[in-house]
């Protein structure tokens, strides 16, 4: 080895080794803009003396799927595509492959998918992160397409950018503000002898690192600052634009917001802020989880709380701020028709059988497609007011396992249809519980799939071949629980009968 390091002396080398020679180029997006900024990068990449460069994509779960490359073929990668196999997108919540991925279209129904060959994930440069906790890495977003140069219809972050530029072909953008829980244990027993990897492998025996029950004490605040603060200092390093972390209701349940932002870096956002907790937690030797209601002893349900808006795409301004009523006509339409399409958008905003047990057994969780002006038992809460520029609406159905691009492009969707069809809300809600006779969410995420499965909107907006495969994938979850032998029972049938 020379005098130089080994990540700068592979940066100085052009070298096309990675991915599919001029891949990039061949389907369009090899720019001289694009070239300029990749050039700036390789050159802040070696400025940095990074090693690692981690090439990302989001699956149809909401899950980073990575693939570590060295520096100096970043360039490479950048104009050649990163292979992954596509039997990535055929994986349900537990890795489990439900469809014949070596036949002649992989159960895609494409023969560009076939095979359990590759797919190329083209790094989106604006996305590019330095990971503070990892030594000398980097950090990149990416979007999938296939080897025919097609978009991968599959890419839950290609679902969003197109409802966002159906948005903008209307002269709006789109405004989200994360809301998110989680909870943080301390680690007792990784569970990691070889009788424990299993598929799913058994999880980690876990403890409270603070008791619960004592809502913004700022005692418990103080007892939780050791993980707290280096969660804050990473978040902000990665440059998320952190608006509080705090503890929240239960043992250990934290609270995170982020100021709004735009279109897909809203998802974006949402991605790097739940890898970025789970990281920096395990590190410090603790477990960051944001199940719903993880199956511990008093332990509260988490839940992501989606605040939204549109803006004018020439102006900027709030088009749900009124300077007359609560909220704007555009605002009322796009309420109406979040309430109109709320079954089936429920398995996107609560995609996991596990997310049911927070809407049907938690007192503070809302139960059916109602909305309200500032009270936090309906599924919409108008937060603001009249004059107020910030005006927006909060969707408290969300689980914090949700996928965010499926989930915002959902509300985007139905939230236009209203408006584009006029469609009236009613009035608010003032006591969102005594309405009983307003439609009720899907009990649990069979229902909720169900009513996806025959909604010819979202087949429509988000295309046949996105809703079937996300139902196939979630079948496949729900029938492995169906046929698994719960505790419940155990306990309820096995010595009575």
């Amino acid at each position: 080895m020379n005098e130089l390091t080994r990540p700068q002396a592979m940066i100085g080398k052009q070298t096309d080794s990675v991915g599919r020679s001029g891949f990039v180029e061949r389907i369009g997006l090899a720019t001289p803009e694009r070239e300029e900024a990749l050039g700036a990068l390789v050159a802040r990449i070696a400025e940095l003396d990074l090693e690692v460069i981690r090439i990302a994509f989001v699956d149809v779960h909401g899950q980073l799927r990575i693939r570590p490359v060295e520096a100096g073929h970043f360039r490479s990668v950048a104009r050649n595509g990163m292979p992954f196999g596509t039997a990535l997108f055929a994986m349900d919540s537990a890795n489990f492959i439900f469809q014949n991925v070596f036949s002649e279209d992989g159960g895609f129904g494409r023969k560009d998918m076939g095979g359990a060959g590759d797919m190329l994930a083209v790094p989106d440069l604006s996305t590019f992160r330095v990971l503070p906790w990892a030594h000398k890495t980097g950090w990149i977003l990416s979007d999938i397409y296939l080897k025919s140069g097609d978009r991968c219809p599959f890419d839950p972050r290609g679902s969003m950018q197109r409802a966002c530029a159906d948005l903008a072909a209307r002269g709006y953008g789109f405004v989200g503000g994360v809301e998110v829980e989680c909870h943080i244990f301390k680690v007792d027993d990784p569970k990691l002898s070889l009788e424990n990897c299993s598929h799913p492998p058994v999880p980690a025996s876990v403890s409270p690192i603070r008791h619960g029950y004592q809502y913004m004490s700022e005692f418990v605040s103080d007892e939780m600052e050791f993980v707290l603060k280096p969660l804050r200092r990473a978040l902000l390093d990665v440059g998320l634009p952190l608006r509080t972390a705090e503890c929240e209701w239960g043992p250990g349940q934290v609270e995170i917001t982020l100021d709004p932002l735009n279109n897909v870096e809203a998802a974006d956002a949402m991605i790097l802020l739940r890898s970025t907790v789970k990281q920096v937690a395990r590190r410090m030797g603790l477990l960051a989880s944001f199940m719903t209601k993880p199956g511990l002893p008093n332990v509260y349900s988490s839940g992501w709380h989606l605040h939204q808006s549109l803006s004018h795409s020439q102006s900027g301004i709030n088009a749900f701020s009124s300077a007359t009523d609560s909220i704007s006509e555009v605002g009322l339409g796009f309420i109406a028709g979040l309430l109109e399409h709320a079954p089936a958008a429920t398995a996107f905003s609560n995609p996991t059988i596990n997310g049911y047990k927070r809407l049907n057994g938690n007192a503070l969780a809302p139960q059916r497609a109602i909305w309200s002006d500032d009270n936090k038992a309906a599924m919409l809460r108008l937060v603001g007011g009249i004059g107020d520029p910030a005006t927006h609406l909060e969707n408290r159905s969300g689980e914090p396992a949700a996928n965010p691009y499926l989930y915002m492009a959902s509300q985007i969707y139905a939230g236009l249809d209203g408006i584009d069809r006029k469609l009236d809300p009613g009035p608010a809600l003032s006591d969102p519980y005594a309405q009983t006779d307003k439609p009720a969410l899907p009990k649990n995420l069979n229902e909720a799939v169900e009513a996806l499965d025959s909604s010819s909107f979202f087949r429509a907006k988000l295309g046949d071949d996105v809703v079937n495969h996300f139902i196939s994938t979630k079948r496949s979850e729900i029938g492995r629980f169906q046929s698994y032998v719960t505790d419940w029972e155990q306990g309820e049938y096995f010595e009575m009968f």
